[in-house]
């Protein structure tokens, strides 16, 4: 991995190639940022910079002094006793790096087929990383731990990990690529130099949409401004069969059905949603409260104000006039209440039905 192939971040890149090259590069460092800006990109490109300067190169992801920690789950034949560790899940580690450094926990969890399970990084890793760390480098030189999601280790792992960052072995460097860094003990944070990394920048995004997704102008432009910095949400718009054009087609139904007042087609579809995970009618309702936004901004009729894909700005061509001062603020606490609701176990299909009917109510109010 090169600091040319990450998506945007040149002003970080440049940053941290240039520690590295005068020799200013902190013991550890934490980069933080939201999903899908680059950050296992980033420490990826830098440990490779770091690295390669000896007689064995980085090859794919795998290097002799190149060790990864991440959150793992207890698999089923494993005794109570066992305390996981990352190199029981390496292959599929190193098979998902392979797929491209942009990836979430959803995904790696699928990758582990992890079920229900919660996954943390146990002391069982940081006594692994330790014995690993204390060993002398195989080129003599650098080595690079790069923890992902620090603020997943418990609290005996992140006691065990603070010794150890106290205390590190010489030429040792620990890359933590951080989302939610106040969840990380402050004694860690602490001894730790922050990076922060912003979103992809919308041009270099619709750049990359262009050249590696082979996207037209317009369609890399329109997915480049929804995507909002996250190139995760860029890449799930382009997958068939993606969870936001389920969650369109839903919203399309109902705000058809509601305003022909069609109870029996709107009890239908409320059952329907009420037969979603918790999480995914968590989810559509956001996009519901977002299209409520779109609807209403485009009224305006200023095209920078709207983020929304061709299909979206082709149906509210039609509906945008039902969406007005009179009703945008009922849309929003009727989609806000509802989550809350559905957040605290509430019965889904009263709150949906519920929703079909003061949906039928707002369309027609002026």
């Amino acid at each position: 991995m090169d600091f040319s192939d990450i998506i945007g971040q040149q002003d970080m890149s440049a940053r941290l190639a240039r520690l590295a090259d005068e020799e200013r590069m902190p013991h550890a460092m934490m980069l933080c940022g939201p999903d899908g800006a680059g950050k296992m990109a980033l420490a990826l490109a830098l440990a490779s910079h770091i690295l390669n300067r000896g007689s064995f190169k980085v090859k794919g992801t795998r290097h002799p002094d190149l060790h990864f920690s991440f959150p793992t789950v207890k698999l089923k034949k494993w005794n109570s006793e066992y305390k996981p560790v990352s190199d029981d899940f390496i292959e599929q580690w190193h098979q998902m790096l392979q797929g491209g450094p942009y990836f979430s926990l959803a995904q790696w969890m699928e990758a582990m087929k992890a079920e229900n399970q919660q996954a943390v990084i146990t002391v069982g890793e940081a006594n692994e990383l330790t014995k690993k760390l204390s060993i002398k480098s195989n080129q003599g030189g650098w080595k690079v731990s790069i923890i992902w999601l620090p603020e997943r280790m418990n609290l005996e792992c992140a006691n065990k990990m603070l010794k150890l960052i106290e205390e590190p072995p010489a030429q040792t460097l620990f890359i933590m690529v951080c989302r939610e860094p106040e969840k990380l003990l402050e004694t860690i944070r602490s001894r730790v130099q922050r990076f922060d990394v912003k979103p992809i920048d919308t041009a270099s995004m619709q750049q990359a949409l262009a050249e590696r997704r082979m996207l037209n102008e317009d369609d890399a432009r329109r997915i480049a401004r929804l995507a909002g910095g996250n190139w995760l949400a860029a890449t799930a718009e382009l997958e068939a069969g993606n969870e936001n054009r389920l969650f369109f087609d839903y919203f399309v139904t109902l705000m058809r059905k509601a305003y022909l007042r069609d109870v029996k087609d709107l009890k239908r579809w409320s059952e329907n949603v009420a037969a979603m995970g918790r999480e995914e009618q968590k989810r559509m309702l956001a996009y519901f409260l977002r299209m409520a936004r779109e609807a209403f901004m485009y009224n305006f009729r200023n095209p920078q104000l709207t983020y929304m894909t061709r299909d979206e700005e082709a149906f509210c061509q039609k509906f945008a006039r039902f969406v007005n001062e009179g009703n945008i603020l009922g849309f929003q606490e009727l989609y806000q209440t509802a989550m809350r609701d559905i957040g605290q176990n509430a019965n889904s299909r009263m709150v949906f039905f519920d929703i079909t009917m003061k949906v039928a109510v707002l369309l027609h109010t002026t």
